[in-house]
């Protein structure tokens, strides 16, 4: 396995690809990328971007279809804002992965995650 570093940047590279106004899941993007059960990495490495990175983290949600920074903090406000700018719209604070996922959002037969 490549040092994280690496695994970053390859992550970088994958979460850039995520069209605005679209979605994808930390799960769906290890996948992509090669990953296949490290939906974790993906997460680490998005919290480690350098400060003013071009890579579109708010893009990158959880397998329910929400934001899984804690609510009501600013990190949360942020991301939610940022989607909402894009047109992503929240119901009950929850995205329509049928409707804003990048897609290829299917579910795990064995654990109902995308």
């Amino acid at each position: 396995m490549e040092t994280p570093k690496g695994l970053y940047e390859i992550i970088y590279e994958m979460v850039k690809k995520i069209p605005k106004g679209q979605v994808a899941t930390y799960g769906q993007i290890a996948r992509m990328c090669g990953l296949r059960e490290h939906a974790r990495l993906v997460g680490y490495a998005l919290h480690n971007l350098p400060p003013n990175s071009n890579v579109p983290w708010h893009r990158i949600i959880n397998w329910k279809g929400m934001i899984s920074l804690r609510r009501h903090t600013s990190g949360h406000e942020r991301q939610k804002k940022l989607l909402e700018r894009e047109g992503i719209v929240f119901k009950n604070g929850k995205i329509d992965l049928s409707k804003y996922g990048a897609g290829g959002q299917k579910k795990s037969k064995a654990t109902g995650k995308t």
